[in-house]
C-alpha cells in the first residue's frame, strides 16, 4: 500500500512531525509494508529529523509551489467572500502533485486543522483540490484524525466544504465538537469519530543534564507562542503577553518550589523567525536571568518524540500549542490547553468530559496563568487518575483508522 499525506510539508511544527509519525504507526497496523510519501520543503532537515524513516516507511518528497491560481483566489474571495459560491479552483493538470497520486494507492489529509477558517481560504482550497483530484483519479481520499470548521461565518464556503467532504471518502474526526458540526452539515456514513494519533506518539529518551531547571517540587513546563501573542493583541489586550508571562512565573517563584522549563514545539529548522516558538520564548527566558536555575529552555534542535520524552518529566505542563498539549496528556502529565479554535476544547472535553483545563486565548494573562496553575496543583491526584484511567481507551480511538483504511483495501 502507497499512501500521500498531505496537510504538512516541514518537521518545524514538531505537531506535523507528531502526526506523521504517529500516522505510520497506525497504518503499519493494517500493511506492515505500508510506505507513506510525505512532502517536505527541505528534505535534508526533515530527513534529519527522522533518521529511521526508510525503516519506518515514510518517504520524503519535493513539495511543488502553490499554484499561483490559488493565491489569486484568495486575494479576490477575501475581498469579496460572496464570490466563494463560484467554482472553487482545480489544480493545475501538470501539477507534480497529480503525478505522486497516480502513483499512490490513497491520499490522507492530515495536519490536524487545514480544514477549518484559522488559515487563508487559498490554504483550504488547495487542500480541497488536491482531494478532488485523488477522488477524480478513482483514489479513496481521506480527511486524517482531524479538527474541520466551523464555517458558518462564511456561508457560501460553509456549503463547499459540506459538499466536498461529503464526496470524501473517509472524514476521520478527533473530537465530537467536529463531529456534531459535520453531522449537523450532513455528512453520515462517511464520518466516523477517532482520536488524535499523535495519542500514539512514542518517547526516544534525551539527556535532561545541563538544561533541566531546579524545583524542589517538581517543573512546570510552559509553551507559549507568537500565535497566542497574535490573538491576543486582535482581541485588543492591554498588555504584552511576554511582560505577563515573566510576571506569571516571577511570582510562581516566590510562592512555590517548582522550577519551569520554557518549552518551544514549533521552531523552524532553518531558524527563520516566522512563528518561531524558540526565538519568541528565548525572549521571555531574556528577562528572566535574574531567576538563576529555577527557569529554563529547551535546547534547539529536538524531534517530536524527544520533545515529547522532555515533557513527560514535567509535573504540570501549560501549552499553546495543540501537539505539545498532547505530548503531555498522553504521557499522564496534568495540563492546561490555551485555546484559540475548537481543538483544544473538543479534545479536553472528550477527555475529561469538561473544559476545566482550558485557558482562553484572548484571557491569557499572569492572573489567568496563575488561576490555571492553581486547578492542576489542587486536582493533581484526580487529573493524574483521570488520565490513567482514561488513556488505554484513547490510544485504541488513535488507531481507530486503521480500521477505516482496512475496510478500504477490502473493497
Amino acid at each position: 500500500m502507497k499512501i500521500y499525506l498531505t496537510g504538512q510539508n516541514n518537521f518545524g511544527n514538531r505537531g506535523c512531525e507528531a502526526l506523521v509519525r504517529s500516522t505510520l504507526t497506525v497504518l503499519r497496523k493494517v500493511d506492515a509494508q505500508a510506505q507513506v510519501r510525505v512532502p517536505s520543503a527541505d528534505l535534508q532537515r526533515d530527513s534529519a529529523q527522522w533518521p529511521l524513516a526508510a525503516q519506518d516507511g515514510a518517504e520524503f518528497v519535493p513539495v511543488p509551489a502553490l499554484p499561483r491560481r490559488f493565491a489569486h483566489w484568495n486575494r479576490v474571495v477575501s475581498r469579496l467572500p460572496a464570490l466563494a459560491a463560484l467554482p472553487w479552483p482545480r489544480l493545475p493538470a501538470q501539477d507534480p502533485i497529480r503525478a505522486q497520486l497516480r502513483e499512490c494507492d490513497l491520499l490522507l489529509s492530515i495536519g490536524g486543522d487545514n480544514y477549518s477558517l484559522d488559515y487563508d481560504l487559498g490554504s483550504l482550497a488547495y487542500f480541497v483540490a488536491i482531494a478532488e483530484a485523488a477522488l477524480e483519479m478513482g483514489k479513496p481520499a481521506l480527511l486524517w484524525g482531524a479538527s474541520a470548521g466551523p464555517f458558518d461565518r462564511l456561508p457560501a464556503v460553509e456549503r463547499r466544504m459540506a459538499d466536498h467532504l461529503k464526496r470524501l471518502t473517509a472524514v476521520t474526526v478527533r473530537e465530537t465538537h467536529t463531529h456534531a458540526y459535520l453531522k449537523g452539515l450532513g455528512l453520515q456514513s462517511n464520518l466516523h469519530l477517532v482520536a488524535d494519533s499523535a495519542f500514539l506518539l512514542g518517547r526516544e529518551a534525551y539527556a535532561r543534564e545541563g538544561f533541566w531547571p531546579q524545583g524542589e517540587d517538581g517543573v512546570l513546563g510552559l509553551n507559549l507562542s507568537p500565535l497566542v501573542d497574535g490573538v491576543r493583541k486582535r482581541a485588543g489586550a492591554a498588555t504584552e503577553l511576554l511582560d505577563e508571562a515573566a510576571r506569571f512565573i516571577e511570582t510562581l517563584m516566590t510562592r512555590s518550589r517548582l522550577g519551569v522549563l520554557l518549552v518551544p514545539h514549533v521552531a523552524p529548522l532553518d531558524g527563520a523567525a516566522f512563528n518561531n516558538d524558540e526565538r519568541y520564548l528565548a525572549q521571555l527566558q531574556q528577562r528572566l536571568l535574574g531567576l538563576g536555575p529555577r527557569v529554563r529552555s529547551v535546547p534547539g534542535g529536538l524531534n517530536a518524540c524527544q520533545l515529547k520524552d522532555v515533557i513527560a518529566g514535567c509535573r504540570y505542563f501549560i501549552g499553546a500549542r495543540t501537539h505539545a498539549t498532547i505530548a503531555a496528556l498522553s504521557s499522564g502529565v496534568p495540563t492546561v490547553s490555551i485555546a484559540y479554535s475548537i481543538k483544544a476544547r473538543g479534545i479536553n472535553l472528550d477527555l475529561f468530559d469538561h473544559e476545566d483545563h482550558v485557558l482562553d486565548t484572548r484571557k491569557v494573562g499572569a492572573q489567568s496563568l496563575q488561576q490555571a496553575l492553581d486547578g492542576l496543583v489542587q486536582n493533581e491526584a484526580a487529573i493524574r487518575a483521570h488520565l490513567a484511567e482514561r488513556l488505554p481507551e484513547w490510544r485504541r480511538r488513535a488507531a481507530l483508522g486503521a480500521g477505516v483504511v482496512a475496510d478500504l483495501s477490502k473493497d
